[in-house]
């Protein structure tokens, strides 16, 4: 079943069934400044990233979105819908950079269910294995990610 936008914020364990899959909204235009702020803070100093002149001589010919901007900025599109409830992001994995970001893209996210696994210890919780997917405003797969996201089941909420 293809999800899409929900009133409420985040899923319960039960809410969350393989091989479905979450379209996340609202999609996010990618600014210069947005990429500016992240590479000075994050301390990527790389010039392909803040350095016009320096990138029009480079393999693309332009300013490229530092990779973990877009991985934090896809990450944090999944939130209303997969870790809204979550107890704990326990593990990221298979992050791969499918194709480049540049400033003005408009990305748009979705996630896939890939498994669930109730907690042999603690009954009121379980785990989710997903998949997210990120593509460009001409439908370029950008990014990719799997995930371990620790989620409450719904009766555990009080």
């Amino acid at each position: 079943m293809i999800h899409e936008q929900q009133e409420s914020f985040g899923r319960y364990l039960g809410d969350l069934v393989p091989g479905d899959i979450y379209r996340h909204y609202p999609a996010k235009t990618i600014t210069e400044s947005e990429n500016q702020l992240f590479s000075l803070l994050t301390m990527n100093h790389h010039p392909v990233h803040i350095d016009a002149e320096y990138s029009r001589a480079q393999h693309h010919g332009r300013i490229l979105v530092v990779g973990t901007y877009v991985f934090s900025l896809v990450v944090g599109m999944t939130v209303s819908d997969i870790s809204g409830k979550a107890i704990a992001n326990l593990e990221y994995e298979h992050v791969r950079h499918d194709g480049p970001v540049f400033i003005g893209d408009t990305l748009r996210a979705e996630t896939e269910v890939l498994s669930i696994t109730e907690s042999q210890t603690k009954p009121d919780r379980g785990v989710a294995y997903v998949e997210t997917r990120a593509f460009n405003q001409k439908s370029e797969q950008v990014m990719t990610l799997r995930r371990r996201v620790l989620v409450r089941k719904r009766d555990a909420e009080s």
